[in-house]
């Protein structure tokens, strides 16, 4: 009996299982960081990709995922990540034209407040 083909999804499905964690993780947050960091006008075109809307929901999240996967991916892979949240938090303060109170602001409720 010959081996059957793996389809794309079984192949992703192994190609996923290779991968630790700490990686899959980091590279979530990245991709989390980099799209917050568009949103809130840190980008080559601020005055069309600036929408603090969409960066609210993307630093929550980051800040979310920071916080629960910090314990499970090491000091040293988490520090930069929080170091890249404070950078969006501040950058999401400086672009607002209504500021959040002090611990209010995207992401606060899991890291404190920022200023």
């Amino acid at each position: 009996m010959s081996e059957q083909p793996r389809t794309d999804a079984q192949q992703a499905a192994r190609d996923i299982a290779e991968v630790p964690a700490v990686e899959i993780i980091t590279a979530a947050a990245i991709n989390l960081l980099s799209a917050a960091a568009v949103k809130c006008g840190l980008s080559d075109d601020p005055e069309n990709e600036t929408d603090l809307d969409e960066a609210r929901k993307l630093i929550n999240a980051l800040a979310g995922l920071i916080t629960a996967g910090a314990p499970e991916i090491s000091d040293s892979h988490a520090r930069p990540l929080r170091d890249g949240l404070r950078s969006v938090q501040l950058a999401f303060r400086e672009a607002s034209v209504i500021p959040d109170e002090p611990g209010k602001g995207p992401g606060e409720k899991y890291t404190g407040s920022v200023i």
